[in-house]
């Protein structure tokens, strides 16, 4: 599986690529989200949602879990994180599979529910400003979005 390396040197240059990648989402893709607190998980999640032409606020669904937002394809926003072993009753497949782009913050903690195939993206800290953006693909559909987008 390759990995594919972006840095960044400012919020507004990791929403922009998050927003060209956007554009290029269809249905039922699933995006996973991993960086420490601070890293830019949910400024990445709000330009992605800018690149599906939602224009609601998008901030982190930290204490509700899920939350859902309509633009050219719905997005489910999941922050896992709060979640204990009662995860099982969220229905995570229903929204994996809703015709719409899901991303999973913290999807680390419910890796034996994500779908096999999908785009893992970590976010590392590498100054105030400076980001790298990691993506590495889990199967045929992603390998080809990752080769698109760094062409």
């Amino acid at each position: 599986m390759a990995t594919y390396e972006l840095v960044t040197s400012s919020p507004e240059q990791t929403g922009e690529f998050a927003g060209r990648l956007a554009e290029l989402l269809q249905e039922n893709d699933v995006l996973t989200l991993e960086g420490d607190l601070g890293a830019g998980k949910t400024t990445f999640t709000k330009g992605l949602a800018k690149g599906l032409g939602i224009k609601r606020n998008v901030n982190s669904p930290t204490f509700t879990i899920i939350k859902e937002y309509q633009g050219r394809l719905p997005l489910y926003h999941m922050d896992v994180y709060r979640l204990d072993d009662s995860f099982e009753d969220l229905g995570f497949d229903e929204y994996f599979n809703g015709g719409g782009v899901t991303v999973v913050e913290w999807a680390h903690l419910i890796k034996e529910q994500l779908p096999d195939e999908r785009l893992a993206i970590s976010i590392l800290r590498k100054s105030d400003q400076e980001r790298t953006i990691l993506l590495e693909p889990a199967g045929n559909r992603y390998e080809m979005l990752c080769k698109e987008i760094f062409e």
